[in-house]
């Protein structure tokens, strides 16, 4: 997809999103994810990646050492994509809940405002075993918020799962002019939920399951019951349910909860009941309010709108009880921005034998700051912080006109980092962005 620009101004785009939610028991990542992120589908290639984790491994000895270096699911999805075009924009990590968003270069300088939140509902809000955590970003103009959430388990905690999500959505971004979750254009909601299927007996469930009569089970699933009683939900949609449910499984395996084993005090562990823990749902802001009539919106309300394209699970990973799922959306949107805030003008071959100049001009609302700065990257760059080198705006600038500035980065420090590679260079974009709008 070729970027906006201002002779698209007004023309309507379409953003292929490609969301996963898994709750991953504390695994490592497995050896392929081609099929998990749709790498061989034979159609439009994703424009954005966006993957939710639960239970990632946080022992406090690995949880120490991810607050230092990248955890082993970031690189490893980092490793996946970043061959393909895409960068990590964003992410953010509670204990085991993690949030990960990739998105394709072409897009950067279109995408700002990005803020990351978590909030613990575990122990009474003091433990971040439970809880959500959320990256919010303005994207064409538009602003989208992916929220991951794991609420508390068992059958009988389906209140405290609704209050724990509506704690959740009351959480506020630090910043100005950020709104508030609900009133976002696009907000996506999945992760371990954690609804299970209520009254039915765990045979009755798992004979409609072997039928593959899903649908028998959808009135009692505790999820699609709480949206029709709490107003709150009500404007969340999920697409059906023609999938099995994704809990519990015995690991590296399609067969449910097999296990016949002593517990505490030797009693015997109870088998649980399939479930569809993991769940996908989106919201569109306004949307039921101001549907004119069935599938007609008013030329205002049509400037961004989500189509669910694909939603699945993915029976072939073992790694843990639950199996991944997956949904596959069409963004379509009125691009509200046009210009990138910053353009790099290209100088042609750079050598670390002469002298670098750098050309930029900005529009006249960027937010310049004293801590601006721009990065010399390889091709396949995994996220903002993996420069090569770089220079500081404002110490290194040597001209300025009300046109375009000019900043000269330290040669030797360019010389010394460039002969330490011996990768081949990209050629610089003409708009690539500052720090501040990743």
């Amino acid at each position: 997809m070729e970027p906006a620009g201002s002779e698209h101004r007004g023309a309507v785009r379409e953003l292929r999103l490609h969301l996963v939610t898994w709750n991953v028991g504390t695994a490592s990542p497995p050896p392929d994810v081609t099929s998990l992120l749709q790498l061989n589908s034979l159609g439009p290639t994703m424009d954005m990646y966006v993957i939710g984790l639960q239970e990632v491994n946080s022992r406090i000895t690995n949880f120490l050492s991810d607050l230092a270096f990248d955890d082993p699911w970031s690189i490893f999805f980092m490793t996946v994509l970043s061959p393909l075009g895409y960068i990590k924009l964003s992410s953010v990590r509670m204990q085991g809940l993690l949030l990960l968003v990739f998105v394709k270069h072409v897009h950067l300088p279109f995408i700002r405002d990005i803020h990351t939140h978590y909030t613990r509902t575990g122990l009474y809000g003091y433990w971040g075993n439970k809880g959500g955590v959320t990256v919010r970003m303005s994207l064409y103009g538009h602003t989208i918020c992916f929220m991951n959430c794991h609420l508390p388990a068992h059958m009988e905690n389906t209140e405290q799962r609704l209050d724990d999500f509506e704690k959740i959505l009351e959480m506020q971004f630090e910043g100005e002019n950020i709104p508030s979750t609900l009133d976002h254009d696009v907000l996506f909601w999945f992760g371990d939920l954690n609804f299970r299927i209520a009254d039915y007996g765990i045979h009755f469930v798992r004979e409609s399951i072997n039928n593959k009569r899903y649908n028998l089970l959808w009135e009692k699933d505790q999820l699609n019951m709480a949206k029709k009683k709490e107003a709150f939900l009500q404007e969340f949609i999920e697409g059906p349910l023609q999938f099995k449910p994704t809990y519990k499984f015995d690991l590296y395996s399609d067969v449910y909860d097999t296990r016949d084993q002593k517990s505490l005090f030797w009693f015997n562990e109870k088998k649980r009941k399939p479930a569809w823990t993991d769940r996908i749902l989106w919201r569109v802001k306004n949307l039921c309010q101001h549907a004119s009539k069935e599938g007609e919106f008013s030329e205002e309300e049509q400037t961004i709108s989500v189509t669910l394209n694909n939603y699945i699970s993915h029976m072939s990973y073992g790694i843990s009880d639950h199996k991944p799922v997956t949904g596959t959306f069409g963004l379509e949107l009125k691009p509200l921005l046009s210009d990138p805030l910053i353009t790099l003008n290209p100088e042609g071959e750079w050598s670390a034998e002469h002298d670098v100049l750098i050309s930029y001009s900005a529009v006249p609302e960027f937010p310049s700051s004293a801590w601006d700065w721009i990065g010399l990257f390889k091709v396949a760059f995994r996220h903002v912080n993996d420069y090569v080198t770089y220079a500081w705006v404002e110490d290194d600038e040597i001209s300025s006109n009300k046109d375009s500035k000019q900043i000269q980065p330290n040669r030797t420090l360019i010389e010394k980092d460039l002969t330490q590679e011996e990768n081949s260079w990209m050629q610089k974009p003409d708009n690539l962005e500052s720090l501040d709008e990743f």
